[in-house]
């Protein structure tokens, strides 16, 4: 118990708790919730593997029978037979009162068209666990990434929220004070209340959703709620690594793509389909050898040693020959075709899909850095702006609702930004899994 729980207390020490986006991506496709259900998913489909080969080796299997005949049955049989008159029956029963049999059955699977499509079939099913895995850890991916730069985003939110509540707050000390000597309208200061509330109230709501992004990044790593977490990433840092425009003319193979592969997979495990339904048509073959042994008495003295046991063996075969099927297999063998021709179909239309979504995806790159850079731009101005409104409000050439709308303004760009931020880097991602970037 002490060795289990000092393995315990090494492993809460050695869990990672700081995390680069690189790194927070290599660790939750190694531990996040989804990739575990995935994993076993494929471990499923791996034993279903060996079960399904298992069928066509050999199968032994041993039997005990034991009876006790509480009430032997009676026949009747002529009486003249043992002396007795003609025209009358004698009652006997026939065995003895208990009888006990031991049997090793060994069952051969030697022909069967049937299993040898099966056997491609889950072979079949396991590259579509596989394929499955593979498509989880680019969902997971995408959103590890999202709730890596939300939480980014709402840190940096705050610090502009507090920036801005910081100016406000002078700003509405300076113009009590000019109130109070009467340079300056009652009005004025109550406008820049009004602006601090907003922003207080907007800083409050924003400081309860960091602790929910944080959370949300939790579950999306795979680690509990409750443990605290560091991001090494600023969000400066994670911009420019996503500032990729060559990304936008990347070379693609479609048939490469996870969603291709996962369509022209169950194209071909309906092709399987098709031909197991046809292999129904063929006749099988089975073997088999029993060996066994049987013991009688009147009383239960089967495992002593004076009890005589007679063995008896037997080897055979057994073929079965499809012949009349009043058309249900034919009936089964169409369904299985048209359900092929449903899944080709579904190739072209996941190719036609890919090829779609990539040149939207580029689109949406290319426009998201360009709207990064405006707003950017517009920050600046929007900046200048509200610093020039500031020094012309104190120095009574301009009103307070003239300083109030150049903050206002301010605020809404600084929204802008941090959107157009987070614009690009989801972008990025959708467009790395379009082009089947792992």
């Amino acid at each position: 118990m002490l060795f289990v729980f000092s393995l315990t207390l090494t492993a809460q020490e050695e869990q990672k708790t700081s995390f680069s986006l690189d790194e927070a991506v290599d660790y939750a496709l190694q531990f996040a919730y989804e990739i575990e259900y995935a994993n076993k998913d494929v471990d499923i489909a791996a034993e279903k593997v060996r079960e399904t080969t298992a069928i066509g080796l050999p199968q032994i299997n041993g039997y005990v029978d034991y009876q006790n005949n509480l009430k032997q049955q009676v026949s009747l049989i002529p009486a003249e037979i043992f002396g007795g008159n003609e025209g009358e029956f004698a009652e006997v029963a026939f065995g003895t009162k208990q009888n006990m049999n031991a049997k090793i059955a060994l069952n051969q699977l030697i022909f069967d068209g049937s299993y040898l499509i099966g056997l491609k079939g889950v072979k079949t099913y396991l590259i579509q666990g596989e394929n499955a895995l593979e498509k989880t850890e680019f969902i997971v991916k995408q959103t590890v990434s999202n709730a890596y730069t939300y939480v980014l985003l709402v840190e940096e939110n705050i610090k502009i929220l507090e920036k801005n509540k910081a100016v406000l707050e002078s700003n509405l000390n300076q113009t009590l004070k000019i109130v109070e000597n009467g340079f300056a309208e009652e009005q004025d200061a109550e406008q820049l209340q009004l602006n601090l509330s907003a922003i207080v109230n907007d800083l409050n709501k924003t400081n309860r959703i960091k602790a929910s992004a944080y959370k949300v990044l939790n579950i999306a790593l795979g680690i509990d709620i409750n443990t605290p977490i560091t991001l090494t990433e600023t969000l400066e840092s994670l911009l420019l690594n996503n500032l990729d425009l060559g990304l936008t003319q990347s070379d693609f193979d479609i048939t490469q793509h996870i969603d291709y592969q996962i369509a022209d997979t169950n194209r071909e495990s309906q092709e399987l389909l098709m031909r197991f339904e046809k292999s129904k048509y063929l006749p099988s073959l089975n073997g088999f050898v029993n060996v066994g042994t049987t013991a009688n008495n009147e009383e239960f003295q089967f495992l002593n040693s004076e009890q005589k046991w007679f063995a008896s063996s037997m080897l055979g075969v057994s073929l079965n020959v499809p012949i009349f099927s009043s058309f249900s297999r034919a009936a089964k063998t169409q369904q299985a075709k048209i359900e092929l021709d449903k899944a080709t179909r579904q190739v072209t239309e996941t190719e036609q899909k890919l090829t779609v979504a990539l040149q939207d995806a580029r689109n949406d790159y290319q426009f998201a850095i360009d709207s990064y850079y405006i707003s950017k731009n517009n920050l600046e101005l929007a900046e200048r702006i509200e610093s020039k409104e500031n020094i012309k409000f104190f120095e009574g050439i301009s009103s307070s609702f003239d300083l109030s709308n150049a903050q206002n303004q301010l605020y809404g760009r600084q929204r802008g930004y941090l959107e157009s931020i987070q614009y690009l880097i989801n972008s990025k991602v959708t467009l790395e899994n379009a082009l089947n970037i792992k």
